[in-house]
């Protein structure tokens, strides 16, 4: 195990030290807490991620929607990717966004193949 010093605020330190038996658990959340914000950005794709990682049926997989959410989110990038307007942070969101359709696409043409269905194009 190892140790660590940090400077905290006087306030902060005050109420961590009432807490001191826990402060590894509460440093832990918070790493967790900053993750799951940075997730955010990918949001309604850890849903989609883990719906195919359950190894669904076929069925399941071609009734895959987005959700309101994620269709609103992708749509605004799309506006904003035609016209030219979007920053890194953006981009990047876009290109992840490209790929988990890309991901979805490839799952419902197998999940076709499975039930002997021709896959449309646009599935």
């Amino acid at each position: 195990m190892s140790a660590i010093t940090l400077k905290v605020p006087d306030d902060l330190a005050e109420r961590l030290r009432c807490r001191e038996a826990r402060l590894t658990e509460i440093l832990e959340l918070g790493l967790r807490e900053l993750n799951a914000e940075s997730q955010s950005r990918f949001d309604g794709a850890a849903q989609v991620l883990e719906m195919l990682a359950g190894l669904p049926s076929p069925e399941e997989i071609l009734s895959l929607r987005p959700s309101d959410r994620l269709q609103a989110r992708v749509q605004e990038l799309l506006e904003k990717s035609r016209g030219g307007g979007l920053n890194t942070q953006e981009e990047e969101e876009w290109e992840r966004y490209q790929y988990l359709e890309h991901l979805v696409r490839m799952a419902k043409a197998k999940a076709c193949l499975k039930l002997g269905i021709n896959p449309a194009p646009n599935a």
